[in-house]
């Protein structure tokens, strides 16, 4: 199972240098679990650059992975994860996320070197 956060969302669908490599964990859409707090950040940062069309485009995609809702486990999981590893909320969401589902999280984001589960790559400049 993988879990995708959005740097890596954003490097793929803009065909950036990491896209090759976040697309073994995007295409395989029957082992994509997709947070819904992934769609918003998506969502919000294609809208800021272009249309809302577009934006509801790749959203649509998004979904052909399993959507998840942040439910309890997960906010509890994701308070646990902040005080132990210092992540901004929506990274600690990200990592319980793919914590309760037994999968790995992709990313370019530096927050997550290190840390065990995480697929990081260095961003691309």
């Amino acid at each position: 199972m993988n879990v995708v956060d959005s740097s890596a969302w954003l490097e793929y669908l803009g065909g950036w240098p990491n896209a090759d490599h976040f697309a073994r964990a995007i295409e395989k859409t029957d082992d994509l679990i997709v947070p819904t707090l992934s769609l918003y950040e998506v969502f919000k940062r294609i809208l800021q650059q272009r249309t809302e069309s577009e934006a509801l485009q790749v959203i649509a995609g998004m979904q052909q992975g399993r959507v998840v809702d942040m439910d309890t486990r997960i906010s509890v999981s994701a308070a646990r994860i902040h005080m132990k590893h210092q992540l901004p909320f929506a990274d600690s969401v990200m990592l319980a996320t793919a914590r309760e589902y037994q999968a790995t999280l992709w990313t370019q984001d530096a927050n997550f070197e290190g840390i065990d589960g995480v697929e990081y790559r260095i961003r691309s400049k």
